[in-house]
């Protein structure tokens, strides 16, 4: 049985995090929520309230005093999360500074800004659709602040919404779907890029007869078709010198062989281990 030993008291009154609102009761449980939040934190975290907080209900005046000149002598956020991380020691250095490192990188940004970034940190770790909602939220914000007659950033914003969108798709291999959000993104900002993605997703969604016609009707694409197959073709050579392709090749050698329990049982590890993956990438 582990033990796990909090830094400070449990607060018997609860500290509400700004522009999160959330309610946290310990020192691990604010740590936990600026690191999962990092991207949505401002400067109205770095406040008297919290340093009380900190002081009189989890009794960390070394703490509060460490963090008093931050918040009175205007210090970066980065600096002040990173305090508190370090501190309480519930991360690893490498992920505090990764923390400090998203936070350096989200000051001045705007809140869809702000979120996108979240929203990429999703996909980087793999939880393709809870990205895939997050990105449909955004881009609901994004209609709802144009309507409105509100401030938005760049164009180019809204175009790597919908093309970071379809990366997550095609992680999920809905890759019609995946086409519509770069065909989406190229017409908004007319990056060469997103055109090229765009092909990529249809290359993977149409039957090969059914490409070979699509292709030829992009006449302005024709020389993007043609670096497509090269890659298509290099993917496919490196692919055939990877463990996973490596495994299949080896299953079917067993198969020939005669020595069919072998082909069962690696054909079941196999399974499970697709299984844990795809449940590890649509889960919330």
């Amino acid at each position: 049985m582990s033990v796990s030993v909090c830094v400070g008291d449990y607060a018997k009154t609860p500290y509400c995090i700004p522009g999160l609102e959330m309610n946290v009761y310990s020192m691990e449980e604010l740590c936990y929520c600026m690191k999962e939040n990092a991207f949505l934190l401002d400067l109205s975290l770095m406040n008297d309230r919290l340093l009380h907080w900190i002081d009189q209900e989890c009794g960390l005046k070394e703490l509060a005093r460490a963090l008093h000149p931050l918040v009175h002598r205007q210090g970066s956020l980065s600096s002040f999360v990173g305090t508190v991380l370090e501190y309480v020691g519930l991360y690893e250095k490498s992920v505090i500074r990764e923390v400090e490192q998203m936070l350096k990188q989200g000051a001045g940004l705007s809140s869809i800004e702000k979120r996108k970034s979240q929203v990429d940190y999703l996909v980087k770790k793999k939880k393709y659709l809870a990205a895939v909602r997050e990105y449909d939220s955004l881009l609901a914000k994004w209609r709802e602040s144009q309507e409105q007659g509100e401030v938005l950033p760049a164009v180019n914003c809204l175009a790597a919404i919908l093309h970071n969108k379809g990366t997550a798709l095609t992680r999920l291999m809905l890759y019609d779907r995946a086409a519509e959000c770069f065909l989406e993104a190229y017409r908004t900002d007319g990056s060469e890029n997103y055109y090229r993605d765009y092909l990529a997703a249809k290359r993977m969604s149409l039957p090969e007869e059914e490409y070979v016609a699509f292709a030829a009707g992009q006449p302005e694409g024709y020389r993007y078709t043609l670096e497509l197959e090269k890659d298509m073709e290099r993917f496919m050579q490196e692919w055939e010198q990877q463990p996973e392709y490596l495994l299949l090749y080896s299953r079917r050698e067993n198969l020939s062989s005669g020595d069919r329990q072998m082909y069962d049982e690696e054909g079941e590890r196999l399974i499970r281990t697709l299984k844990d993956s795809y449940r590890s990438s649509v889960s919330c």
